[in-house]
Parts: C-alpha cells; structure tokens; sequence
C-alpha cells in the first residue's frame, strides 16, 4: 500500500454495534448529508479529522486475531472511495490463520452510507463509490432519519434505513436484504 492516506475521524478496534461479531470500524471524516440528530455530527466537516495510512490501519487489522470483519462508517465512506478501495482490496486478500497455521474464516467487509444503493450503482457520489460498493458484502444504506430513530433497531439507526446483501443485490439486478 505505501503511503496511502485517508482522513479519519477515528477508529474503534472492537466494535459490537457496527455489524456482527467484532469489527474493527472506520470512520472517515466527512458527510455531505449532515443529517439532523446525526451520531456523529464531528466527522461531517471535511476538513476535520486526521490523516492516516492505509498501512497504519492494516497493522491495526492484522494485530487484532479476535475481529470478523472492518467495517466502513463515517462521515459518509463513499465520499473517499479511492483509500477505502485500496483497503478493501487488502481485505478481500488477507488470509488470516489461528496459532496452530490453521486458516481462519475471512474478513467481511460492512459499510455505512447515507447515499442509498440504487444512488450508489448509478454512480453517486461517483463511479469510483460504485466500485467500492461492489467490494462489499453488506451495506447499510439511506440518511439517518431522526423521527424513525430507535435504539431497538439492530446494526442500523433508523427505520428507513436497509441492510443490504451487496454481492447478491448486485447479481439480481435489486435490493436483497441481508440475512444473519
């Protein structure tokens, strides 16, 4: 990777409420959409954040044995495609093995977006946001809508918003939620 940057708004390394299992979770720094009630209202200015390699955070991904996936969030992800690109493609290679060299399930791969997925596969915010949807697995899609807001809603903020099975939506041509 180099010396790739991204400009983050921070990272969790063991996030439970960004997907299932333990996820390291990225968020970018940056949103256009500026949604009232956002929960994360400090990663909307672009200028904001910190800038960070690619590399720095493979390290991170690859020193913690007890994640099942990274998880892309925000700010809003598809606004800085080209990193996040570069890092998924690592993703989908890395192999991952326990202490006895014996291999481990791979990595998925979430991500959050406030654009939803027929924007994202007609190329908005742009083309390059199209091909890193298609390096995902699941994508949770749609602005946070505060009167649809509930905190009984799993891996999602409000009610308008879909998970979305991307590799089978993307093979059938519409939207497949995802099934646990």
């Amino acid at each position: 990777m180099g010396s790739e940057m991204i400009r983050l708004f921070g990272t969790v390394d063991d996030s439970i409420v960004d997907g299932p299992g333990i996820r390291f979770a990225i968020f970018v720094q940056g949103c256009p959409h500026l949604c009232p009630g956002c929960h994360n209202p400090q990663a909307q200015p672009t200028a904001g954040g910190t800038m960070t390699s690619l590399d720095a955070l493979m390290a991170r991904i690859e020193a913690n044995p007890l994640i099942s996936g990274v998880t892309f969030s925000g700010g809003e992800p598809f606004e800085q495609p080209e990193p996040l690109i570069a890092l998924a493609r690592w993703v989908r290679q890395y192999e991952r093995t326990d202490k006895g060299g014996n291999k481990r399930p791979p990595l998925t791969i979430w991500a959050y977006s406030g654009y939803t997925f027929e924007q994202l596969i007609t190329g908005t915010p742009s083309a390059q946001a199209t091909k890193l949807l298609s390096l995902c697995d699941v994508l949770v899609d749609g602005p946070f809508i505060q009167a649809q807001a509930s905190y009984l809603l799993k891996w999602r903020g409000s009610a308008n918003q879909r998970i979305i099975d991307v590799p089978a939506s993307l093979a059938a041509g519409n939207v497949l939620l995802w099934q646990a």
